[in-house]
């Protein structure tokens, strides 16, 4: 099938598209086969190293706990980093620039520091002008330093995505009479949200990933945190990443497709009519606007050019 980019590939590149695809899955398989001889000379695959993830001791007591800290942390920090990125990112968008520039500052200041400092950072201050238990304070540090940088990430994408759309829909907010406010709540946020799910979601599975970080650092239990007790337990090390590896990937794959899912159902739930408003389809919904800033617009007293925005 041919486009306007793209023209249908002839005999030739047909031929070296099939040469190329045998070749890249002939170096696939070599490196499959090259790890699996690997691990295999080094004693990595005896039954010995993987039986106790058949066995329901080394879940209960390590793996699934890791994985619930690990979900309690990420579903903290995204609950609370999703609505405060939402507002920083309409804050750098403020016509008051006493709103616009300290927005503009929080937000690239705790864009630049890496996640890890600011763990390390909100760590130190639970410890020393807090009562936080030192059982709750690592818990406590990865929420906070996660928050604090994917919350900036996250305003840099809202503010992207209502850019991202035509200014006619601001325009036409305008031109029936909405505030500021009101056009960016009821026409630009909802428009957005679709644009942006896919930034987001891909943010959402970084924070996923990060929770790991403090594990490292300041002895948060969470899912890599609790292999390695794990690991030491059972003497298993390159058998427990992978299994945890794996545990990683079916997590972020079930969050990336609830997100397609989501975003299909958005853009299907937002496509318009089409129908073109009358004068009286007006009225009815700013009478204000339509009579009091317009008048009759035309012969017929009709809009020129009104539509629908969705």
């Amino acid at each position: 099938m041919s486009s306007v980019l793209y023209d249908s590939p002839g005999p030739r590149a047909k031929r070296r598209n099939v040469v190329i695809s045998v070749v890249f899955f002939a170096l696939l398989a070599l490196l499959a086969w090259f790890v699996w001889d690997t691990l295999d000379e080094k004693g990595q695959l005896e039954w010995s190293l993987w039986k106790p993830f058949t066995e329901s001791q080394a879940w209960t007591t390590y793996l699934l706990p890791g994985l619930a800290d690990t979900l309690k942390a990420a579903a903290l920090a995204m609950v609370i980093a999703l609505p405060l990125g939402a507002f920083f990112g309409i804050a750098r968008m403020s016509d008051h620039r006493w709103v616009r520039l300290p927005a503009a500052w929080v937000v690239e200041f705790f864009r630049a520091i890496p996640v890890l400092l600011l763990m390390l950072f909100a760590n130190e201050f639970y410890n020393r002008w807090t009562d936080v238990s030192s059982e709750q304070r690592p818990l406590y540090a990865v929420v906070t330093g996660l928050v604090l940088y994917n919350a900036s990430v996250l305003a840099e994408v809202v503010r992207a995505g209502i850019l991202s759309l035509p200014k006619g829909q601001s325009e036409a907010a305008m031109a029936i009479g909405l505030r500021k406010g009101q056009t960016m709540r009821t026409i630009l946020l909802p428009q957005a949200v679709t644009a942006m799910l896919p930034a987001i979601v891909s943010q959402l599975v970084v924070i996923v990933k990060d929770t790991a970080l403090g594990g490292v650092m300041i002895g948060f239990t969470e899912l890599l945190n609790a292999r390695q007790t794990l690991a030491a337990f059972y003497a298993n090390v390159i058998p427990s990443f992978i299994v945890v590896a794996i545990i990683y990937i079916v997590l972020n794959f079930i969050l990336t497709s609830f997100a397609s899912w989501l975003e299909k159902r958005l853009r299907r739930s937002k496509r318009g009519t089409g129908a073109v408003l009358s004068a009286e389809d007006m009225e009815e919904l700013n009478p204000a606007a339509v009579g009091g800033s317009f008048g009759t617009g035309g012969e017929g007293g009709g809009l020129p050019g009104s539509r629908t925005y969705t």
